[in-house]
């Protein structure tokens, strides 16, 4: 081979190299795979090839160990290490090639700690880091990368401290010597690290860090962000959430080649789908998973995998939903977590014993489920929260089917105690609200054993109610923080405003608006990201007891629903004493209620014709007075002219009470707990009042200014002045505000329901950055009393998010409303109120007038 054409040659391998290493750091191992291959096969051309070019082919030997291992198999990737490891053997010493040994000795340890097998990687790190540190001349970019590597190591076997400690250090030589690219990587390993030590807000915080520096840096890092995000927002019970991270990361992840990436999101995407009840995604999520792990023979993550394919098998048996036979899970079980704890998978194992000891509790087979359960290890704390909430749940339903309701209800009290120090942690208000989820079982399984004894008197009916108290709406628990204010979120929301408008005058004048409502779905998912820790809750309030509600209700009514075996029961209080009552059918009242909701939809246009009206009039009507003999009848007899609060459940939350005969003309206020109520209920500050009228509904601005006359101090915003960030800055601090606005609820992100403005929408999600939010708010828009109730009964929606940033008093729709009925409402309202009479009494008067057409309710106190 001639000179030039020689030279030719390895220029090219180098160039080969290079691009596969640019491939590889974008995480597009597959890409980077090809590449290698193709600059050995130029370097095996070269016929007498010198120290520099065998110490080039040893370079790419170790970069395409580490890409064949992500591609094909742990197995493989070691192979090409040892080929580069001979080759580096036959070269002269010097200190490039002990710089190679070393390099060729950390790749392994990244192979290996990629493979699962983390001990043997841990070993081979400490063996290597200090030649490292001694030898390597790069501005210590190699030790960063190595101490990064361990650190991932060190969390695997949970080791939250030495990770820790390698972490802080890489991050200061990443930064000190300009390794931006670098400073990514380790602020999304500390993410990682944030996440064993459940602290879910700092990790999503240092995923969100990690994405703006390599969104630019390494953009092929993104997808295995979103997957760590995901795995965070698990923690938090947000399972829709995770689930459309996932479905947006795993294209990319395909396209990017690296099978063991793909697993690992394929596994997350069976825990996403076991949350939201989709047993049969669950199942080929992980079988999927599971395949891939065995091709790459990566048995630790394979039998991971194996554990999920399990869960939604032995989850799906224990929903019922087929009533299939349970009679070799059990063993499956068992053994696979003899294989989980061999292979140091800990709590892995522990979660494989706890689903066979609740299989063996179902077929009655009490002494086995005993004795599987006594081989399951306490949880650490840096256990999962949902593995220790079934470790609790598993020795609830043992002392149930033992007989031991006590011992059963003390298993279901800590087990809620340590879920309520998990959610005191979390951020946002979806992540407080979403943990909920993992205690839904234990709090269900307390609530029978409560209720059965609440059946027989007052003193259970008492101990049924603090049971309620602590397992629904713990949101409203939380003060708000102070807001941590991010430039990049307050820019997402203007451009969603902005996006949003421009839908809405596109469809006016017949435009497509595909591209844009895709724009504003991928904005609304940042701004989700980032409210997850800009917009944190904290300072829980203690759970109000029986005799502190009794106290505060003074001579109300309370009433907290409770459904039960398809039946709707209500805990009473009333002038201190308790007792249950048994009220209809769940699945009739719910189907009713959704009827009477439909029929005052139709009933809201102003201009309906006569007959058309009276037919739906009617519908309504004997709706109406089903509900009221189902739910109300039997509590109103005692009320005489006595407020009532109520407490629903989910599926009640948006009904019309005004509407039913009993309690048409009555003061009622609905409250997410007598907790919430109380809080409520704090004494009121003074204030000035604000009027604000929005675009688009007519008789807007007269309505508001009308309102001038009962309020002649009031603050007037209205027509091009009615902007989001004047209505906002007007809320602050106001002691009522009365909005008249289009709006809509947003049933799958509530904290995105609205109200419209001038310039665009004002959302939910900017009142909980309000520092003093507005004591009462009056919202005369459809809909914006609704809320998406999630596990725990806790209900978001515009006015569900002012009441949990701290407004006294919400009122609002939970229906369609015509304009002329809504200003009629509101001038009856507010002359009530400027009189000085309660807000629910003022509401149930102003609503008594025409109540199928005025669907108004009364949230918080009244």
């Amino acid at each position: 081979m001639s000179a030039p054409v020689h030279d030719r040659t390895i220029a090219a391998a180098s160039d080969l190299y290079a691009r596969g290493r640019a491939a590889a750091s974008d995480q597009r191992p597959g890409v980077a795979v090809r590449l290698f291959r193709s600059a050995l096969t130029r370097l095996a051309r070269v016929a007498e090839p010198l120290p520099e070019h065998r110490e080039l082919q040893v370079r790419v030997l170790v970069s395409l160990g580490a890409a064949e291992a992500e591609v094909a198999s742990t197995d493989a990737g070691l192979a090409h290490l040892e080929t580069a490891r001979q080759l580096r053997d036959q070269l002269p010493e010097s200190k490039a090639v002990r710089e190679l040994g070393l390099l060729v000795t950390g790749q392994r340890a990244v192979v290996l700690m990629r493979g699962g097998r983390f001990s043997e990687s841990l070993s081979v790190y400490d063996a290597v880091i200090p030649g490292i540190e001694a030898e390597f001349d790069d501005g210590r970019r190699t030790l960063v990368i190595m101490l990064m590597n361990r650190a991932l190591g060190h969390m695997a076997l949970n080791q939250p401290n030495a990770a820790q400690a390698d972490l802080e250090r890489a991050l200061d030589f990443a930064r000190e010597n300009g390794h931006t690219r670098l400073e990514g990587k380790i602020r999304q390993n500390l993410g990682d690290h944030a996440q064993l030590i459940g602290d879910v807000p700092q990790a999503l915080s240092s995923y969100e860090q990690a994405a703006r520096i390599l969104v630019t840096e390494s953009p092929g890092s993104i997808p295995l962000i979103r997957l760590d995000q995901a795995r965070a927002l698990l923690t938090a019970g947000l399972a829709d959430e995770a689930g459309r991270h996932l479905d947006e990361a795993l294209p990319e992840l395909r396209t990017n080649g690296s099978g063991q990436h793909i697993a690992e999101a394929e596994v997350a995407r069976a825990a996403a789908a076991l949350l939201e009840g989709d047993f049969a995604l669950a199942r080929k999520s992980a079988s999927d998973a599971r395949r891939r792990f065995l091709r790459r023979g990566n048995r630790t993550w394979a039998e991971i995998a194996g554990l999920a394919r399990f869960r939604a098998e032995a989850q799906q048996v224990l929903s019922d939903r087929e009533g299939r036979s349970t009679s070799r899970l059990p063993a499956e079980l068992v053994s696979i977590a003899e294989r989980l704890a061999a292979l140091g998978l800990r709590d892995e194992a522990a979660v494989a014993r706890l689903f066979a000891v609740r299989l063996l509790i179902r077929r009655k087979e009490i002494a086995e489920a005993s004795l599987v359960l006594t081989h399951v290890p306490a949880p650490r704390a840096t256990s999962p929260i949902d593995h220790r909430m079934l470790f609790r749940l598993c020795r609830a339903e043992l002392a149930v089917a033992e007989d031991r309701p006590r011992a059963a209800l003390a298993q279901a009290r800590a087990g809620l105690r340590e879920l309520g120090t998990i959610r005191d942690r979390m951020g946002g208000l979806d992540l407080v609200c979403g943990t909920a989820v993992h205690g839904e079982e234990l709090g269900r399984l307390a609530m029978r054993l409560v209720l059965r004894r609440a059946r027989r008197n007052a003193a259970g009916a008492r101990r049924m109610f603090a049971w309620l108290e602590r397992t629904r709406a713990q949101v409203y628990r939380y003060e708000p923080l102070p807001v941590i204010e991010d430039p990049v979120l307050a820019k997402h929301i203007n451009e969603m405003r902005h996006v949003q408008r421009t839908i809405q005058r596109a469809r006016l004048e017949g435009e497509p608006v595909k591209a844009l409502e895709q724009r504003y779905t991928v904005l609304q998912r940042e701004a989700s990201r980032l409210g997850w820790y800009t917009s944190q809750w904290g300072r829980p309030r203690p759970v109000a007891t029986p005799d502190e509600v009794v106290a505060a209700l003074g001579d109300r009514v309370l009433v907290s629903l409770v459904p039960y075996k398809n039946q709707l029961y209500s805990v009473v209080v009333d002038r201190g004493t308790f007792r249950l009552l048994k009220l209809g059918p769940l699945d009739d009242i719910v189907e009713t209620a959704t009827q009477l909701h439909a029929d005052l939809d139709a009933l809201a246009p102003d201009h309906l014709p006569p007959m058309l009206a009276e037919t739906v009039s009617a519908s309504a009507r004997r709706r109406a007075e089903k509900l009221d003999a189902l739910i109300s009848a039997s509590l109103v007899k005692t009320l005489d002219d006595r407020e009532l609060v109520i407490v629903p459940i989910g599926q009640l939350y948006a009904m019309p009470w005004g509407a039913l005969p009993s309690l048409r003309g009555h003061p009622v206020s609905i409250a997410p707990s007598a907790t919430a109520w109380i809080t409520a209920k704090r004494p009121a500050e003074d204030g000035p009042v604000l009027l604000a009228g929005g675009p688009g509904v007519p008789g807007a601005v007269g309505e508001v200014s009308k309102l001038r006359s009962v309020y002649p101090e009031a603050q007037l915003v209205e027509g091009d002045a009615a902007t989001s960030a004047t209505v906002l800055t007007a809320l602050n601090g106001t002691r009522l505000a009365h909005v008249v606005a289009h709006g809509a609820h947003e049933p799958a992100n509530a904290l995105f329901s609205r109200i419209e403005l001038v310039d665009g929408p004002l959302f939910a999600h900017e009142t909980t950055r309000l520092a003093n939010p507005p004591e009462r708010v009056v919202l005369a828009a459809c809909e914006l009393a609704m809320s998406h109730i999630r596990p725990g009964e806790e209900a978001l929606g515009f006015a569900g998010t002012l009441l949990a940033s701290g407004s006294r008093t919400v009122i609002g729709a939970v229906a369609r409303v015509g304009d002329r009925a809504a200003a009629d409402t509101m001038a009856d309202l507010h002359r009530r109120l400027a009189e000085g009479t309660s807000p629910a009494l003022a509401l149930a008067e102003a609503v008594a007038v025409d109540p199928m057409r005025r669907p108004f309710v009364c949230l918080g106190a009244g």
